[in-house]
């Protein structure tokens, strides 16, 4: 297992413009989890599929139960684990090997559904527990379609560059890893501890949104010019 963890962590790239949590927690997480399932006959997309049914739990925990602390410490913990698995399955791919564009896309797909279905979870949860304002309600809805929008411009921006292009070192802005924060899921999921207290929640919440739907604007501006500089038969 130790040699499989090392294997992995020198494997591991170098993360420039990475968000703090992603890079520096999750991966380790990760990297600790895939070299544990390696010794047993897991497969990645087992691990894709185990990843989805924690974040489904925790969906769950927020919409299905009244807030409390025990409920936001629940929550937090089953998307932290939810998200470290999302982590270990490619490393376990690229441990064994079999890393495949049918493992590569079943992953996508499932971060596209946990971006959305977050978000709304926060909606029903508001709706069903908390005594807020409806224009409070147009926060999680909003924050949806910024973080659904701004996955798929990152995500077919690299498809459509050929990945190194556009996602090599040499396109993220200086400091590009503080500036990534407010999308680092693992410091989103941390702020579900704040559940049992609305009006907190919510402060750091919308500051989350905002920040957010700031990045959405300076993804697409730069995307759409690294993209624009590519020769017209790579574009």
């Amino acid at each position: 297992m130790r040699a499989h963890y090392d294997a992995l962590a020198r494997a591991q790239k170098s993360g420039a413009g990475v968000p703090w949590y992603m890079r520096v927690v999750n991966r380790r997480l990760g990297r600790g989890i895939a070299a544990g399932v390696a010794q047993t006959r897991a497969t990645p997309d087992q691990l894709t599929a185990a990843s989805f049914v924690a974040f489904l739990a925790a969906a769950g925990l927020l919409v299905g139960v009244a807030p409390s602390v025990p409920v936001a410490v629940g929550a937090t913990v089953l998307l932290q684990l939810g998200f470290a698995l999302d982590s270990a399955d490619g490393q376990l791919a690229r441990l064994r090997g079999t890393g495949s564009p049918a493992g590569e896309w079943l992953d996508h797909v499932v971060d596209a559904a946990r971006h959305l279905l977050f978000h709304l979870a926060v909606l029903v949860g508001l709706v069903r527990f908390a005594d807020v304002p409806d224009v409070v309600l147009l926060v999680p809805l909003g924050f949806a379609v910024v973080s659904s929008v701004r996955f798929f411009a990152q995500i077919l921006a690299e498809q459509l560059a050929g990945r190194d292009p556009v996602a090599g070192p040499a396109s993220v802005p200086r400091f590009g890893v503080w500036i990534q924060a407010p999308a680092d899921t693992g410091l989103l999921n941390l702020v579900v501890l704040l559940w049992a207290w609305t009006t907190p929640y919510l402060a750091v919440y919308g500051m989350f949104a905002a920040l957010n739907a700031l990045l959405l604007v300076a993804t697409v501006v730069r995307r759409h010019r690294e993209l624009g500089a590519l020769p017209r038969e790579q574009a």
